[in-house]
């Protein structure tokens, strides 16, 4: 089965640059609620997942801290505790259900490790449900 028709494109998902400051990444986070978020760098490689969390754990650690300081923190020096893990443009369902069980999306790389977009969990649970649950209706 392609997957590719589970893949939301990158150029429809928010993601961020590694470049970013920590308000830049609070900013696009609250303004589109999301919980996480994909990094890349400007190459376009993906460099893993920032999360609510991460971004308060680090607040937390801080000595002092406020806004201002957020706009000169890049967001590469946040730590993730928890990285979603990426898959190949090529991989089996199986490896992105594996996947969907434990993130709420699954960031998608071509063979150079580009970031060409995300399957999210909803889509591949709504085919499930479509494919087993619905027929019997």
């Amino acid at each position: 089965m392609n997957m590719l028709r589970f893949l939301t494109p990158k150029h429809d998902v928010e993601y961020l640059y590694d470049d970013f400051s920590l308000r830049q990444a609070l900013e696009k986070m609250e303004i589109h609620n999301y919980q996480a978020v994909p990094i890349i760098n400007r190459n376009g490689n993906y460099m893993g997942t920032i999360t609510e969390g991460d971004l308060l754990w680090f607040i937390k650690d801080q000595k002092e801290f406020d806004l201002n300081k957020a706009e000169i923190i890049p967001l590469r020096r946040v730590n993730h505790k928890k990285d979603y893990k990426a898959v190949s443009v090529l991989a089996p369902l199986e490896d992105i259900v594996k996947l969907a069980i434990s993130q709420n999306f699954v960031p998608v790389v071509d063979d150079q490790q580009i970031f060409i977009g995300i399957i999210r969990r909803q889509v591949v649970i709504s085919y499930f449900y479509e494919r087993n649950f619905k027929q019997g209706e």
